[in-house]
């Protein structure tokens, strides 16, 4: 009978064995599978939550990026508004500089023009001084003597002489 109880089933033991496997998978399951359930949850919510960190991160980058170069073109706008602004008022200044060169210009040439005319008159009057004192030594000249034909030419000569030397 002893080889008959190693081959066949002995309900108590097969009770005992299946009570066992139970208790065994309720252990492991208990024991083992929760925790590690709850470990592997906790993980995936870490990892959730740094993938979540690391997109706001991005985001923000993203936004930070979008400012930066809005403030670029925002200096650049500005750089361009004051390099526009000063060149207009480099050539207004340059033209009203001009202008005034100009005005000063005319102003001197009006007043040469003024003092050469003063000049000219002065001149005019000299000569005619001096013709007129020309004529009355002529005339004199000729009040002293009779003017023979000769005469008149040496006069003429001589007065052509004394205009070329008072001139």
């Amino acid at each position: 009978m002893q080889v008959q109880e190693l081959v066949g089933i002995v309900p108590w033991n097969f009770i005992a064995q299946i009570c066992n496997l139970f208790i065994q998978m309720y252990l492991i399951k208990r024991f083992l599978f929760k925790p590690v359930k709850e470990m592997l949850k906790k993980r995936q919510e870490m990892a959730d939550a740094q993938l979540q960190d690391a997109a706001k991160a991005k985001e923000d980058a993203m936004a930070m990026k979008t400012e930066y170069e809005q403030n670029m073109q925002d200096a650049k706008n500005k750089a361009n508004e004051i390099m526009t602004t000063a060149q207009r008022t480099a050539t207004l200044q340059s033209e009203e500089m001009i202008r005034e060169a100009q005005r000063q210009a005319a102003a001197i040439k009006e007043k040469a023009e003024i003092n050469i005319a003063q000049e000219r008159r002065k001149a005019v009057n000299e000569v005619k001084n001096e013709i007129g004192e020309i004529a009355v030594e002529i005339a004199g000249k000729v009040i002293e003597r009779e003017v023979s034909e000769e005469d008149h030419a040496k006069l003429i000569d001589e007065f052509i002489a004394n205009v070329g030397e008072a001139s």
